[in-house]
């Protein structure tokens, strides 16, 4: 007993060096010049805050120059193909919850597609309407830009990923063979965004995207990142290109972003996406939906923000 309980003092000793580590190289003159290097914009709503803290993750398909950026050549402007829920409870599991691209909203009245929704009313548009489907407050938001993404993992060095299927996919330029292999940033990209090789469609393209999101998250807090200068230098460098943030976030928030990530997309987080009555809803004039299934989605989030909810994953039919 007096062996494990060492052995639990030296893991945690480890754990607080490694925060501590990180904290420095955020603090003094570094805390201010990321802080001075943030690209902001008005995301946020005046909701009244809820007991969690909460991010909006955001991934753009704006035509970057980025391979695979131009999968559906035939939409003018950008969708948000990617959104994802962060939610970090006082107490309890971490979560993180994608919601379908396709997913089924009013703006004005008008049914849409909430994947068209920053683009067609803005970024704080977006932002109420996942406060409106979750019933809690969005603390901060956080938009990664593709080619920045591309250029964080190379910075990392790679990460490991893990997909049980052959693929050879012109669209998102994914090449993969069955397994887990440590992928580039162009590997990753590619992983990300490809959709039309995978049988689950979007919904297996969202389940990618949280792997590649937590394997990030995984490998930026490590100690050979972190106690590297020169590698902890590179990788602020390549977080701060690849992201825009809301008008009140700064290098705190986003360091307790990447360990709120890390925590949802561990083996006691809880992740998986919104829960849904008919995923291929046809409204008209709009093509293919998803209706969300309104009821469960506020009840789940209700647990998430109390903290009451069981690690695991959630969502679906």
């Amino acid at each position: 007993m007096a062996k494990k309980r060492h052995r639990g003092r030296r893991i945690m000793a480890a754990i607080l060096v490694t925060l501590l580590v990180l904290l420095t190289v955020l603090a003094g003159s570094s805390w201010f010049w990321v802080n001075s290097k943030l690209n902001r914009d008005k995301m946020l709503t005046n909701m009244p805050g809820s007991q969690a803290s909460t991010w909006l993750i955001l991934g753009s398909d704006q035509r970057d120059g980025t391979p695979g950026a131009g999968e559906d050549t035939d939409i003018t402007g950008f969708r948000t193909d990617t959104i994802l829920v962060l939610t970090k409870p006082r107490h309890g599991a971490s979560s993180l919850i994608s919601v379908p691209r396709d997913s089924l909203v009013k703006q004005n009245g008008e049914g849409m597609k909430i994947n068209a929704l920053a683009y067609t009313s803005g970024y704080r548009a977006l932002t109420a309407q996942i406060e409106e489907i979750t019933g809690n407050k969005i603390d901060h938001v956080a938009v990664i830009k593709f080619g920045g993404l591309q250029g964080l993992v190379d910075a990392l060095g790679g990460v490991e990923l893990c997909y049980d299927s052959d693929v050879n996919d012109p669209n998102s330029g994914m090449i993969w063979t069955s397994g887990c292999h440590q992928a580039d940033g162009g590997a990753a990209l590619a992983f990300s965004r490809m959709r039309y090789s995978d049988p689950k469609g979007d919904f297996g393209r969202a389940e990618r995207q949280r792997q590649v999101i937590g394997a990030i998250s995984k490998k930026v807090t490590k100690p050979s990142i972190l106690l590297n200068p020169s590698s902890a230098n590179k990788v602020i460098n390549s977080g701060l290109q690849a992201i825009i943030v809301d008008e009140k976030s700064n290098a705190w928030t986003l360091f307790r972003m990447v360990l709120a990530f890390r925590d949802a997309t561990g083996k006691d987080g809880i992740s998986g996406s919104l829960y849904w009555t008919d995923p291929d809803y046809y409204p008209g004039g709009i093509g293919s939906t998803v209706l969300l299934d309104d009821a469960r989605n506020t009840s789940l989030f209700q647990e998430l923000e109390q903290g009451t909810h069981a690690p695991g994953q959630v969502g679906g039919e």
